[in-house]
């Protein structure tokens, strides 16, 4: 028997509620048990005037935002438009069906003004990373740290040669930033090398090709992850640039010690933080064993031995080469006292031209030279341990844990959608990538702790 047709009639009243519709499996009902937001409007309330009209609750906006970054809705239209459709969203931003939701642009207002005044983002991650420690999951004892590209909103077609630009009289919001970060240590003063090409749109960004294709403006990402659960401990953003990197690590370390007082006895990355200067400050600085292939260029393209092969002596302060002839820092006495190393951090240790020109392992030791030298770093005892860590089972161990930190950059592309920058300048950088570790941290919560049944 065939069915009565069905008539949307109007009905007088209605019973309806949000919390039953949602089910107990859902994302956002695994979430919304970590998200306290109570104290946000005792942060924000020095930001706020104390006459006029009330404005949009901004623990709404905050929920909005995470239920965005949340389910990969990039577009903040879009993203009103979500909230307003998806009975989820509603109950996880605390809305009721006849509430309105708040205009797209709303967003932009509070974002550019009150929010970045008051650092929200940054109080929001860590207020989510302190409730990943009263969870138990952050064991605090060894980091994973580096770094991803991401590209900016700047297309390579609209770029101009760095010397030719010049900010106009009415600069945009993204060229101020730019300006004010010239002497930042994570963006402009990063290095003294000057950029070939900048974009108008957003001349913070740097063009780079370090994936291999074609040029991109790019912004980096830069995590410290505790390999226990993968649970992010901080975020920075920076240049895409070795040294910015690598500077982003140190503060990112010392931060968390000083909020936290979360030390590790060890921390593993890749070859790009194994420079002389990282491993002696880890080392003798902090009493970080550093898990991090060596940056060494001892290597040698003639195929002669490399300064490995040599045997450095601390009593005598000398080398042994291969021939068993020594390298000095001097052969003569010096009368006048010198500096032990040069500006560049380095001792210089030569062999005598006369050993040299006898010994029968020259063609394998110096072809192209009378003599043989060796350039030994200030910091070369914290490279020789570290290069020592890497003959252990300890560092095969945490060579695979590194990978973690790589599988948290491809979920905030791939699941996230974080793959390139909607807000421009190092500002919107530092917002869109904070909310994106936070929303990480916050659906690591859920999955590891999940709701009791």
């Amino acid at each position: 028997m065939m069915g009565p047709r069905q008539v949307a009639q109007g009905a007088l009243f209605y019973e309806f509620s949000l919390e039953d519709h949602v089910p107990p499996d859902h994302l956002l009902r695994s979430i919304d048990r970590f998200v306290a937001l109570g104290g946000m409007r005792a942060h924000l309330a020095p930001f706020y005037s104390s006459t006029g009209r009330p404005s949009i609750d901004p623990e709404l906006m905050i929920r909005m935002l995470i239920v965005g970054y949340a389910f990969g809705i990039r577009s903040e239209r879009r993203l009103c438009e979500e909230v307003h459709l998806n009975l989820a969203h509603r109950w996880f931003c605390r809305l009721d069906l006849t509430d309105a939701v708040p205009d797209h642009s709303t967003f932009s207002k509070n974002r550019h003004g009150r929010f970045r005044d008051s650092n929200l983002f940054r109080h929001l991650f860590e207020q989510v990373l302190a409730r990943c420690i009263a969870e138990g999951l952050v064991g605090g004892e060894s980091f994973g740290a580096d770094a991803s590209l991401i590209k900016a909103d700047a297309s390579r077609y609209t770029k101009v040669d760095f010397s030719d630009w010049s900010a106009a009289d009415a600069a945009n919001r993204a060229t101020q930033e730019y300006l004010d970060t010239l002497d930042d240590a994570a963006f402009g003063a990063a290095t003294p090398v000057k950029p070939k090409a900048i974009s108008p749109a957003d001349p913070a960004a740097r063009l780079t090709g370090a994936n291999g294709d074609r040029p991109f403006f790019a912004y980096s990402t830069n995590y410290l992850v505790d390999l226990d659960h993968a649970i992010i401990v901080d975020v920075e953003a920076t240049a895409p640039i070795r040294q910015a990197e690598v500077g982003a690590v140190r503060d990112m370390l010392v931060r968390t010690q000083d909020r936290f007082d979360l030390h590790p006895w060890m921390l593993a990355a890749d070859t790009a933080y194994g420079a002389a200067e990282m491993l002696g400050w880890l080392v003798k600085e902090q009493g970080i064993e550093p898990h991090i292939p060596v940056f060494d260029k001892s290597e040698r393209k003639d195929g002669a031995f490399p300064a490995t092969d040599f045997t450095y002596d601390p009593d005598t302060d000398a080398y042994k080469c291969p021939g068993g002839k020594e390298l000095r820092p001097y052969w003569r006495n010096i009368s006048k006292g010198r500096p032990a190393f040069g500006k560049d951090g380095v001792k210089k240790y030569y062999a005598r031209k006369q050993d040299c020109a006898a010994c029968p392992l020259k063609p394998r030791c110096t072809p192209n030279q009378a003599t043989r030298k060796i350039a030994r770093s200030r910091h070369e005892d914290a490279r020789q341990k570290a290069r020592d860590i890497a003959k252990t089972d300890a560092y095969v161990a945490s060579s695979y844990a590194r990978k973690k930190v790589e599988m948290l950059f491809a979920h905030l592309k791939r699941i996230i959608g974080l793959d390139r920058l909607r807000l421009r300048g190092p500002n919107g950088a530092k917002d869109e990538f904070h909310l994106a570790a936070t929303v990480q941290n916050l659906r690591k919560l859920a999955k590891l702790r999940p709701n009791p049944v």
